[in-house]
């Protein structure tokens, strides 16, 4: 288990910086010009990085990255 002891200030910068990040994954997986090989693989960047937000972000936060079960199937 590795841990990270963060304060309030880097706190906030990791939720923006993983924010952004979401956002990007999501419009990239929204776009049909990419292969379903390189979705696949931001799909799984796209779990890994939202199970961290979730560590970090309010509920309501978290609520705007879920993805609904027919954009990913």
């Amino acid at each position: 288990m590795i841990g990270i002891m963060l304060n309030k200030r880097e706190e906030k910068e990791m939720v923006y910086l993983l924010k952004k990040e979401l956002e990007e994954l999501l419009s990239d997986l929204k776009d049909d010009q990419i292969e379903p090989m390189v979705k696949t693989v931001l799909e799984e960047r796209y779990h890994l990085l939202f199970r961290l937000f979730t560590l970090l972000a309010s509920p309501a936060e978290c609520t705007r990255f879920c993805r609904r079960k027919q954009e990913y199937q």
